[in-house]
């Protein structure tokens, strides 16, 4: 199947619950911990590609650990599709991870299952290394295994700012590069159209993030974020502006390949 405006899963942040690449694995708790948390945003964006346009997306996520286990479910709600479809609950998704630390790094790995609204659900696997210095360099892998195969790959760095007391700046950068193994998962586009036999191989998307953590207390924070995505290469362009949600497939124009696009995130853990 071709890559259309519908959300295809290749590969995690960003399922978006996906483990973020600019951010470090979490560690290993002593008791079990919950997180609830969601986030409202102007538009959602996974691995360069617009999934949604004009409106507002409610992403909630529910996260259980225990001793570096943890057990994720998350979803998206796009309150006004840009495509008509009376669905507004685009996705579902669940990840199960675990993290170890080895010394200066951390380990994640992991398994994702997409659930997925107008296209076949899809499942992978991940693996992500975080250097615990500065910049946090981390390292993910994912690999589709099942209905789109293929490989998304990101190399991320994150940095915290003390402002005051329990206020942060937290500011993170990623590339990714995304390869496919068949075009029928995503394909070169020749001519403002997806191939149906030359398979996509290219530094796919480059990720810029900013957001400041509010605690109200000891259970709940609100974060302010903004974020900008856009393509790093000519290849990548073509296939990021075919498969954004105004692209004209009669006439081969219009579409995007960058987005600057933010919200809030409430969040309650104990």
């Amino acid at each position: 199947m071709m890559l259309t405006t519908k959300k295809i899963a290749g590969g995690l942040l960003a399922a978006t619950f996906v483990l973020a690449a600019s951010t470090a694995p979490s560690f290993a708790a002593d008791k079990p911990t919950a997180d609830f948390s969601v986030d409202a945003l102007s538009k959602y964006v996974w691995r360069g590609f617009e999934l949604s346009r004009d409106s507002l997306v409610l992403q909630p996520s529910a996260t259980v650990e225990y001793k570096g286990f943890s057990a994720n479910i998350w979803g998206n709600l796009d309150t006004d599709t840009y495509s008509g479809s009376t669905n507004n609950w685009t996705e579902t998704d669940m990840t199960l991870s675990y993290t170890r630390s080895l010394g200066m790094v951390d380990l994640t790995g992991g398994y994702i299952y997409y659930g997925l609204d107008n296209a076949d659900d899809t499942q992978e696997v991940f693996l992500s290394a975080a250097l615990n210095t500065i910049l946090t360099p981390t390292l993910s892998i994912y690999r589709d295994y099942d209905s789109f195969p293929g490989w998304y790959i990101t190399l991320g760095i994150s940095h915290s700012i003390p402002i005051k007391d329990d206020i942060t700046l937290d500011l993170g950068a990623q590339i990714g590069y995304l390869s496919a193994d068949e075009a029928s998962s995503y394909g070169e586009v020749e001519n403002g159209v997806q191939s149906s036999t030359q398979a996509y191989n290219a530094f796919h998307d480059g990720l810029l993030t900013a957001s400041m953590t509010f605690p109200i207390n000891q259970y709940v924070s609100i974060t302010p974020k903004l974020n900008y995505s856009f393509a790093l290469t000519d290849d990548a362009r073509d296939l990021i502006k075919v498969t954004s949600l105004d692209y004209n497939n009669s006439t081969h124009s219009g579409g995007h390949d960058n987005f600057l696009y933010g919200g809030i995130n409430v969040d309650l853990s104990f």
